[in-house]
This record gives C-alpha cells, sequence and structure tokens, in this order.
C-alpha cells in the first residue's frame, strides 16, 4: 500500500497597511522572523517569501528537493541531461496547496540547461524555495500565509507597526578608479573576435570589489527610492545575498500562457540635467552601432520564443522605445507570444535564457569568449531571480544592477554589449554608468 501523503494548507489573515510598500517589505526583511528570505517586487505587487518550507536546488550531480522537518523529506533526481523538465516535475509534485516559489538561477545554468556539464563547476545552478511564510502586498493591504499560526500572528503584527523607512546615510564609491585597463584589453580582444567573424555580439562584464561590508536592506531601500526599475529583490539565501534594480525580464508568462519578455539594448547615461538626457536620448536613437546591437538583440529572442509560441502568435508589441533606469536610459523593445500546445513557462524560460542581453550572439560562441575574457564565473550576475506559481505562471527578472556577496565578498558587476563597432573607452564608461545605479546607494553596515 503506497504511503498516505497529507497535503499542507497555509494559513492566511489579510491586513491593512498604512505604511509604503517598500518601507512595509524593510521592516519584515529586518525583523528576524526567518534567517532565509526572498524579496521580489513588479508591475505594484511586492511579495516576501521567508523560511524554508520546501526547496528545490539544481547542481551538476543532478535536482533534489527537500522538506526540512522531522523526519527530513528529500526525494533526488540524477542528473539525466534536462534539468529544467527535473525542477518542473519535482516542484508540480510538491504536497502543498496554492504554492509559490522564489528563487535564482546562475548564468552557468545555460551552459548546462541542454545537458552538457563540460563548462561548469560544482556550484549550484539554481535554487527555489517554497517559504514557510509569505506576505503579497497590493492595492494597500497584505496578504500574510504560513504554516505555523504563532509565525502568522508574529508576522502580522510587524506589518502593523511598521515605521517609516529609514533614510540611512548612502554613500557613493568611484568604480571609475580601477579596471579600466583591463577591461579595455577585452573588449578589443572580443572586437577583433566579432571582426574575425566568431561572432556578433557578446556582453563583457567586469566586477568592481567593494572594501567594506554593506547593509544590503539598507542598500535595497536606499537604492529603490533612487531607481525606476523593471522588478526589484533582495535575497538572502544559504549563503548567497544580492540586492538589486533589475532593468528587464527575462519572461514573464501568465497562467493563461501568455510569454513576454523584453530586451534592453543600447545604453546612454541619465543624469541630473534634462537638457543633457534629450540630447543623449537622441544620440542613443540613433547611433548605429546602439540601434544594430538592438535590433539583433530583438530578433534573437524572437526566434528563441518562436520555438516554444504558437504558430503566427508572435508579435513586437513595443520596438525601441527608451526606457529609463535609474542611473542609464536604454533602448527597449517587447516581444509576446502564445505558448503552442504541450508547452509550459519552464519551456519558455529555458528558451530565452539567459538573456540575450546578458550574454550575446550566437549564445553558443558568446558563452566561449566570456568564459575567455572574465575573471570569474558569473553565479547570479546576469542570471535571474524567479517567482514560480502551481497554476504555471512564472516572472523571471534578469539579475542586473545589483550588489553581491558570498563567501566574504562584496562586490558590484556590470557589463556592456560589445559589437564591431564597439570602442574600449566607450565600453568602460557604459559599464561605470550602469554600475552608478547602484554605487551611489551603497548603506554601510
Amino acid at each position: 500500500m503506497p504511503p498516505v501523503t497529507t497535503t499542507l494548507h497555509y494559513l492566511e489573515h489579510e491586513v491593512a497597511i498604512a505604511a509604503d510598500p517598500l518601507a512595509t517589505i524593510a521592516a519584515l526583511a529586518s525583523s528576524r522572523l526567518h534567517d532565509d528570505y526572498v524579496v521580489y517586487e513588479g508591475d505594484g505587487d511586492w511579495s516576501y517569501a521567508g523560511g524554508v518550507l520546501a526547496e528545490v536546488r539544481l547542481d551538476r550531480s543532478g535536482t533534489r528537493v527537500r522538506m526540512p522537518g522531522k523526519p527530513l523529506k528529500e526525494t533526488v533526481l540524477p542528473w539525466d541531461g534536462a534539468p529544467l523538465r527535473q525542477v518542473q516535475s519535482l516542484l508540480s509534485g510538491l504536497p502543498i496547496a496554492d504554492w509559490r516559489a522564489y528563487g535564482w538561477a546562475a548564468f552557468e545554468l545555460a551552459y548546462a540547461k541542454g545537458g552538457d556539464l563540460t563548462a561548469i563547476g560544482d556550484q549550484r545552478l539554481l535554487h527555489l524555495i517554497v517559504p514557510e511564510t509569505e506576505v503579497r502586498i497590493a492595492n494597500g493591504s497584505a496578504r500574510v500565509r504560513s504554516t505555523d499560526r504563532e509565525t502568522l500572528e508574529r508576522t502580522a503584527a510587524v506589518l502593523s507597526e511598521v515605521p517609516a523607512a529609514a533614510r540611512a546615510s548612502s554613500g557613493a564609491v568611484n568604480v571609475r578608479q580601477s579596471g579600466a585597463e583591463e577591461y579595455q584589453h577585452a573588449v578589443a580582444l572580443a572586437v577583433g573576435e566579432i571582426n574575425g567573424r566568431k561572432l556578433q555580439k557578446v556582453i563583457l562584464s567586469r566586477i568592481f570589489l567593494l572594501g567594506h561590508d554593506i547593509d544590503f536592506v539598507g542598500t535595497y531601500i536606499a537604492g529603490r527610492r533612487g531607481n525606476t526599475p523593471a522588478r526589484s529583490f533582495l535575497v538572502r539565501l544559504d549563503g548567497v545575498e544580492v540586492a538589486g534594480f533589475s532593468p528587464e525580464i527575462v519572461v514573464s508568462v501568465n497562467r493563461d500562457g501568455r510569454v513576454v519578455s523584453q530586451p534592453l539594448a543600447g545604453t546612454r547615461a541619465l543624469t541630473a540635467d534634462p537638457e543633457r538626457n534629450q540630447q543623449l536620448r537622441s544620440e542613443l536613437l540613433t547611433d548605429a552601432k546602439e540601434v544594430f546591437e538592438h535590433a539583433i538583440s530583438v530578433r534573437t529572442s524572437l526566434d528563441e520564443l518562436e520555438a516554444v509560441c504558437r504558430p503566427g502568435s508572435m508579435t513586437v508589441e513595443e520596438f525601441m522605445a527608451v526606457r529609463e533606469r535609474g542611473s542609464v536610459q536604454h533602448l527597449a523593445s517587447r516581444v509576446a507570444g502564445l505558448l503552442a500546445d504541450g508547452r509550459d513557462a519552464w519551456d519558455a524560460f529555458c528558451a530565452v535564457f539567459p538573456a540575450v542581453t546578458a550574454s550575446g550572439i550566437p549564445k553558443d560562441a558568446a558563452y566561449a569568449s566570456i568564459r575567455s575574457h572574465e575573471t570569474a564565473a558569473r553565479g547570479l550576475y546576469s542570471g535571474a531571480v524567479l517567482k514560480v506559481d502551481q497554476d504555471g505562471s512564472m516572472d523571471a527578472a534578469l539579475i542586473l544592477r545589483a550588489v553581491y556577496r558570498q563567501e566574504g565578498a562584496t562586490w558590484l558587476q556590470a557589463g556592456a554589449g560589445i559589437v564591431g563597432q564597439s570602442r574600449p573607452v566607450r565600453e568602460f564608461e557604459e559599464t561605470c554608468e550602469k554600475l552608478d545605479s547602484v554605487s551611489r546607494y551603497l548603506v554601510t553596515a
């Protein structure tokens, strides 16, 4: 006789909130209710996911789902070459009613998602949690869910007494003070590869190490006030921390199978001078290098999604709009379609991950260039923060414009899109303009 599986259900409570959502989210993250949590904001909705009811981890050995408790429940699927299908299978089998999972995917998942392990080490490629306690904030109300009544009540108490989000003193660091020579040399080598027809485009990044510790919640508050992101996120999961202000989504899929991707490529600074910004905007829209870089990115996004969408459903809903994102302005387009029969959100994610605007064209050649010219594995940088629902919907934000902490190191990271017309000096300056989206708002611990 098979074992009886008990389905877990959340207890729920609705709380009216008077504080602004940013202050509320900050209060939850600072409350010490949970050691591990994920904060995710998008389209006016804010979510806090605290504690681990279940978690899914993926690495080169395979995929495992764990449900902490007594006894510990664990299922392991050895590597079979289809890792994202394993993730989907384990999530769909969770004995949790109305679950929502939150977490991240590392850039190096790109190398392994098709089954090839030759370019990855032993690092985590994906880490998702279904939270013990979740708070969803929208329209002045917070929906609180928890599997533990005491934690539910403690969370509601935090929400009822939210102080105004402190305006901690943030300080800028000079991101132009180091790294120019090394980065410009890498760009020159990549331009040579492109002109040698090895590839069309590659995004090369550089790391800026911080010499002091950062208050991640304080930095998230300050940075969110100073940025205009498509999504924002604050993550602390098992030794990995990141706070950021994503300029674009990798992919969004709703419960009806509508798929949207939002490639941003082409960059100019955003300054305090409106007249100067307009000049830069006009330059951005007419610069041959920037327009070419953007157009081939949109073409690639279309090609990738066409493989998983219904024939004839693909459209470019927006083309070459200008979007302001913190310290920069970008050319932006929106590509949309409807999932084909038999396809799901994980198929869409697999098709477009990693974002073409953070990797290159063609992707395999870009990966080789990235591994050749960058000094370390990317990890979370240019990966994705994900929110995945039991109803089949998904929202995945590109991890850019962020501060990272892991294994005792704290750093910033940014890249630029390199094409045949790229000039190394300009590409280095572009990385600085992007780094300024975060470097201006760092709050010392």
